[in-house]
């Protein structure tokens, strides 16, 4: 189904009672080059990375150790190719998009073998844009559907595709049927992260594409968090009417995650200074361009942790054992956020730097499993660490 909605302006007072009513769930030109050296595990140094709270949870919770551990477990599989979106399937094993080449590769986890499922048609990679997030319907198991979000010629777009597992290799894929279209796309800031909710609704982080004023304008899809129904529509209970703008102020949105109490977290790129953790509240304004990092203006929602942008650029994040992990492109490391509420409890904790070089995607395995993709062969990597990887981790 093809939806062209404009998004509407709704009056503050009509903002502000749906926003009450719903529970809250949760670089300076593009994604930066390398930076950050080979290093051990450990906190960030004082002053360097900081965590702010957001207004402390009513409700007393538990927060985890502040020391976490991270342990590799195996490599899973290699010689993947500017990987970006990765998706676990009900039997364990993953689909993988490659951002260039368009196409979704399935991975067997057991043996690490790879076949191709099909490509993606109409997808114009150039820059940051190509074939990017990957989300399985919440209704997999009878209908088969994966989500893409990808760039086209004229815009970045969602679209739903039939997964045949029967079909032979690279003829998996049906016909794409595009449910959002109209998400301004760049060479740069392209957001692309897609997931299904706890709510079974479709969320999807966008990027500014190097448009600053679009991330402030409510009537535009970009510098946005978006919520659909999984045909497409504005989902009920949005905080604007008509519209899937579910929070806005952002400039480049690459990761979403929810945490046992079904609110959502969101990792985004900031330009020079800070990159942001933030907690999504449905309606607030995250302040850019006005504000990178915390700010004093009570108008924006502050983050929940920050970091200096050589440290993190981050992309995925994924929830484990009462944290937020994020993966950092620039910053090649895995960020280890402890909550308590929507706060952070401790400093945030590094792991892996420089080891693995750029960090794309962390998404939950199960327990205290993740797995980790890296993202060497983005054109911004290091040619001499070979192709890409998926990882298998323990963490605490």
């Amino acid at each position: 189904m093809i939806v062209t909605r404009i998004v509407q302006r709704g009056a503050l007072t009509a903002v502000l009672a749906a926003a009450t009513l719903l529970l809250a769930s949760g670089c300076s030109s593009g994604e930066r080059g390398d930076g950050g050296g080979p290093g051990g595990d450990g906190s960030a140094p004082p002053g360097r990375t900081s965590a702010r709270s957001s207004p402390p949870a009513r409700v007393t919770e538990s927060a985890p150790p502040a020391k976490g551990s991270v342990r590799v477990v195996r490599t899973v599989a290699e010689g993947l190719k500017t990987p970006w979106g990765l998706a676990p399937l009900p039997d364990g094993d993953l689909l993988v998009s490659s951002r260039d080449d368009g196409t979704i590769t399935r991975v067997d986890t057991k043996t690490g073998k790879k076949s191709e499922v099909g490509e993606v048609p109409g997808v114009s990679a150039a820059g940051e844009g190509g074939l990017l997030g990957l989300a399985l319907s919440p209704s997999f198991a009878s209908d088969h559907m994966v989500y893409a979000y990808f760039t086209t010629d004229s815009d970045n777009r969602i679209a739903r595709m039939l997964y045949e597992e029967e079909k032979p290799a690279g003829e998996r894929l049906g016909a794409p049927d595009t449910v959002l279209r109209g998400i301004p796309k760049g060479y740069i800031h392209n957001g692309g992260r897609i997931a299904f909710g706890p709510d079974g609704m479709l969320y999807a982080g966008t990027g500014e594409s190097g448009d600053t004023g679009l991330a402030q304008d409510k009537a535009s899809l970009g510098g946005k968090i978006l919520r659909l129904t999984p045909e497409g529509e504005p989902a009920p209970g949005n905080p604007f009417p008509d519209s899937p703008v579910y929070s806005y102020g952002h400039r480049n949105v690459q990761g979403l995650a929810w945490d046992r109490k079904q609110r959502l977290f969101a990792s985004e790129f900031g330009q020079d200074t800070w990159d942001e953790l933030n907690q999504i509240k449905p309606g607030d304004n995250y302040g850019w361009p006005e504000a990178e990092g915390h700010s004093d203006d009570p108008a924006f929602h502050n983050p929940v942790a920050q970091w200096h942008t050589d440290e993190a650029s981050p992309s995925g994040i994924a929830y484990a054992e009462g944290s937020i992990w994020m993966a950092g492109l620039k910053g090649q490391r895995l960020w280890r956020i402890p909550l308590k509420g929507t706060e952070a409890s401790a400093a945030p904790q590094a792991f892996l730097k420089g080891r693995y070089g750029r960090l794309r995607t962390v998404v939950s395995a199960g327990g205290d499993k993740l797995w980790l993709m890296t993202s060497e062969t983005d054109g911004r990597g290091s040619p001499e660490r070979g192709d890409d990887r998926i990882l298998e981790l323990q963490v605490s």
